[in-house]
């Protein structure tokens, strides 16, 4: 329970911001409404983003206590306000040329335009979060080092002859295909937002790489020994690529870019918490299928993106597809620990 204290009373915090705030724009009413849409987008956010949180598990055991705490603080920060209230703000601003000070007051005084600007360029963000979340899965599949694979030989012989230089095109060729979804006047921005998200990935890490090889420095000191800033990079922006996907489903409840914002803003204390509960609980040890779970999870996420340029996919389908994986991986993990455990025993 301790790992949740701190996100349960932030939670406290953020209702009763979102209950004052509802009060002040209708009374009782809209108190009770903005208190029951905040936890609804809680919700929401947490059950499009418990891979998220496998994923960034996975990657945080590996770091020192300075990096987990940049990750936890500041990292918190720039999820919340930069990912879940700048960034959408700022992909208006840039739509409609206009200041990010005229983009909120637009929020504000008039969500229904706001939203609009926001969802008419969902086909670009959807592009750049699909590619650099595929490549995110592909790179874990393609991964020759792993000495579990889920799916057997399969998984082992597509880990043995697949390559990063085989993620990057395999995923360009996959940015390629959705410009045939998308009207000629957006094609080309669509496929430019697919290449922006494998550079980002490319260039975190290849800083990462970087750093890791200065970890051999001693000038260097250990302060990146268990992580780097190319590392911190690459969870935020893959924290993004998951967030923007809750932001574009919230205004399917509602329109209010504070209530969007509290709600997130929750489900995101929530996923950090569990992911630092992971951590410190050796659950991927535990359950040894879980990442590869959320990896899979991922994998389906980017194709649901790369799909939603054209198509409306179900918030619920999109959830539900990524618990799915997690459910299986877990029962998975179960049958692992006894078949072994029988073994020893014999």
């Amino acid at each position: 329970m301790k790992h949740f204290r701190f996100s349960i009373a932030v939670t406290v915090v953020l209702m009763a911001v979102a209950g004052w705030w509802g009060y002040t724009r209708g009374g009782v009413p809209g108190m009770l409404a903005a208190l029951w849409i905040s936890a609804v987008l809680g919700v929401l956010e947490v059950s499009l983003s418990f891979d998220n949180a496998v994923v960034n598990a996975s990657v945080l055991r590996h770091w020192n206590d300075f990096w987990r705490k940049l990750f936890l603080t500041v990292g918190i920060l720039v999820a919340v306000f930069g990912m879940r209230l700048v960034f959408p703000l700022l992909i208006v601003s840039i739509a409609t040329g206009l200041g990010l000070g005229d983009v909120w007051t637009m929020a504000i005084r008039t969500p229904d335009e706001y939203s609009r600007h926001l969802t008419d360029h969902h086909a670009e963000v959807a592009s750049f979060g699909g590619a650099f979340l595929l490549l995110v899965f592909l790179n874990f599949l393609f991964d020759d080092d792993k000495q579990l694979h889920w799916l057997g030989w399969i998984e082992k012989k597509v880990g043995k002859h697949g390559t990063e230089g085989l993620a990057v095109l395999l995923t360009l060729l996959a940015a390629f295909g959705t410009m045939a979804l998308v009207p000629q006047g957006r094609k080309l921005s669509v496929l430019a937002s697919g290449v922006l998200g494998v550079a980002i990935y490319v260039g975190v890490k290849w800083i990462s790489g970087l750093l890791e090889e200065e970890e051999r420095d001693p000038s260097i000191g250990k302060i990146i020994s268990r992580g780097s800033f190319g590392g911190f990079m690459y969870l935020e922006v893959l924290d993004a690529s998951f967030s923007f996907d809750g932001v574009i489903g919230a205004f399917a409840i509602t329109n209010d870019v504070v209530i969007i914002m509290l709600g997130l803003a929750i489900g995101a204390m929530f996923v950090r918490s569990m992911t630092v509960y992971l951590v410190d609980k050796g659950t991927l040890q535990q359950f040894v299928y879980l990442e590869h779970g959320a990896h899979y999870a991922i994998g389906i996420l980017a194709l649901i993106m790369f799909a939603s340029v054209e198509y409306h996919i179900p918030e619920w389908f999109t959830g539900l597809s990524g618990v799915a994986f997690i459910v299986v991986s877990i029962w998975s993990s179960l049958r692992h620990r006894r078949r072994h455990a029988g073994e020893r025993a014999s």
